[in-house]
């Protein structure tokens, strides 16, 4: 019986061996290739939901950097003239100086610029919007088409600028429309204007663009020197680098309340006043950042103060683009 036994198993074909070992072995992959898929799965959620939450974190940072900086605005507008302590802090600048508050689980950096230091697009002078795009990296001929083409889009008449355009030239575009022959209502609109492009306006990975340095706000033609920053600065006729630096040197302690104070230039005088900026109205930008982060989340509010505890925001724009 043994022997019969013996000789049944023995007749068994070894291939047959071979294929049950290389289902088992099929098994075994596709098991490890699920359990692959299910781990990788699973971290991409969990780094997903990191990066959720601390995107949610880095918002609720820069909105509490706006809120900060209205509180400074108070500050700003009830003591121009004096030196207050807040929290181991002076009277926060409108010149778009930079402060960075500490939290304990992150930051926020907060700008605040007096729309008195911009150059206003539907005021301002035509020289000044071409020195400003111009030295923002923007070649002097497509420079001259934006400004002419700015000045075209806001006047009453068909009649062309040099370099300038008209609604029969936006009517011709794949889609059409009209020159709004009155003023621009927001920055935003200055892209249907022929030569503009959104790396002009908000900038990119190489260059920063002019958008915080244009404003609708003051509908002024000059430029209060005690609140320009460094760009606008530079784009006014005859004020050098070196100069623009000087400024920003001297007015850290002082207003600058005449031109002498400065010795500017002849032909900087016509584009410029001087003495503590009288604006309402001012531009907040607040980035919060996660700890150890960088980038981060940005917020830009145009706040104007209407009272000593009160103030309308006028826009608000989350997230925003950044210079970089």
């Amino acid at each position: 019986m043994r022997n019969k036994i013996k000789e049944y198993y023995s007749e068994i074909p070894v291939r047959e061996n071979g294929i049950a070992l290389i289902i088992v072995l099929w098994i075994l992959t596709i098991l490890m290739v699920l359990a692959l898929s299910f781990s990788y799965a699973a971290r991409t959620e969990i780094y997903s939901t990191i990066a959720f939450r601390e995107s949610i974190e880095e918002k609720f940072l820069a909105e509490a950097g706006i809120q900060r900086a209205i509180t400074e605005l108070f500050y700003h507008q009830m003591y121009k003239d004096q030196t207050i302590e807040l929290e181991g802090l002076d009277v926060w600048k409108t010149d778009n100086t930079l402060y960075d508050i500490q939290t304990g689980g992150g930051a926020c950096t907060i700008r605040i610029m007096d729309e008195m230091g911009k150059v206003d697009i539907n005021a301002g002078s035509e020289v000044v919007l071409k020195n400003l795009f111009v030295n923002s990296g923007v070649q002097p001929e497509q420079a001259d088409i934006i400004v002419d083409s700015m000045m075209d889009w806001k006047d009453p008449d068909d009649l062309h600028r040099l370099n300038g355009a008209e609604s029969d030239y936006y009517m011709s575009l794949p889609v059409p429309y009209k020159a709004k022959d009155a003023n621009f209502d927001t920055l935003e609109e200055l892209l249907l204007v022929k030569g503009m492009s959104p790396e002009i306006l908000y900038g990119n990975n190489e260059k920063a663009g002019v958008i915080d340095f244009l404003t609708v706000n003051s509908r002024q033609r000059r430029i209060n020197i005690n609140a320009a920053p460094r760009e606008v600065l530079m784009a006014v006729p005859g004020i050098t680098p070196e100069l623009a630096d000087t400024i920003i040197n001297l007015r850290q302690n002082s207003i600058i309340d005449s031109p002498q104070m400065i010795a500017l230039p002849p032909e900087s005088l016509n584009y410029i006043i001087t003495g503590e900026p009288t604006s309402a109205t001012f531009t907040v930008t607040s980035t919060g950042r996660s700890k150890n982060k960088k980038g981060g989340y940005t917020v830009r509010a145009v706040i104007n103060i209407t009272g000593q505890d009160n103030y309308r925001i006028l826009s608000y724009k989350s997230p925003a683009t950044t210079n970089k």
